[in-house]
């Protein structure tokens, strides 16, 4: 069976996973994180990629952003692959594929879904022990989005600025969100979204994505055909 492209569309936020093959560690080192940092930047400038949310861990990351064009995530991901890939295998004297396969992606309806995937992003250092508290973790955008460190990788999204009138206030609001821990519905939901390249998203905006896309947004329910 051919595989489904991507369901990308321009001005509609993607969540963006990659993980590193055979769940190898893609990080080494704050060096390693420096450098692929420093390259996300590059290139999501170069690409027209608007970062909103995103986390380093040991052998992942996550995006969620917002392409300006169709390919604007595929080509942050293909230059990524050179520059970072390139840069991880000479340091470390290795050849090969870093990443495991194709990256892990799908468009997010913002209005019930997008503040839902920064806490999902932002929170994955909690959910996996590594820290008890978001704000000592440094390789992700909360730090930004909630306390106003500053990060030339993140770009606020409209919704973020409607967060309050000033800047004290969106920042206080962000924080709020992260008072309640995300249900394993939610959890499922987004990780099953990611893993198939589904939307994440309602009827209406699965509909929405194709009637521009030309590919179905979401599986189909299993059933029998009707009767004629």
């Amino acid at each position: 069976m051919a595989r489904l492209r991507r369901l990308h569309v321009p001005g509609i936020p993607s969540h963006l996973w990659v993980r590193g093959n055979n769940r190898q560690a893609i990080f080494r080192t704050e060096g390693d994180r420096v450098f692929f940092h420093r390259c996300l930047v590059d290139c999501a400038r170069r690409f027209g990629l608007a970062v909103h949310a995103y986390v380093l861990m040991t052998n992942h990351f996550h995006i969620l952003a917002t392409g300006e064009r169709a390919d604007s995530l595929a080509k942050v991901v293909q230059s990524m692959g050179r520059r970072y890939v390139g840069y991880f295998n000479y340091l470390y004297e290795r050849t090969g594929t870093l990443w495991e396969g194709r990256f892990r992606s799908c468009p997010v309806e913002s209005e019930r879904y997008f503040f839902v995937c920064h806490r999902y992003v932002e929170l994955n250092p909690v959910r996996a022990g590594m820290i008890s508290d978001l704000e000592t973790y440094r390789w992700s955008s909360y730090r930004c989005n909630a306390l106003g460190y500053g990060d030339d990788l993140v770009t606020p999204h409209q919704l973020y600025r409607e967060l309050g009138s000033a800047d004290d206030d969106r920042r206080a609001a962000y924080r709020r969100l992260f008072e309640a821990d995300l249900d394993a519905p939610t959890l499922a939901a987004i990780r099953h979204a990611a893993r198939h390249g589904w939307a994440l998203g309602g009827e209406r905006f699965c509909k929405v994505l194709e009637g521009q896309v030309d590919r179905p947004a979401a599986a189909r329910k299993a059933g029998r055909p009707r009767s004629r």
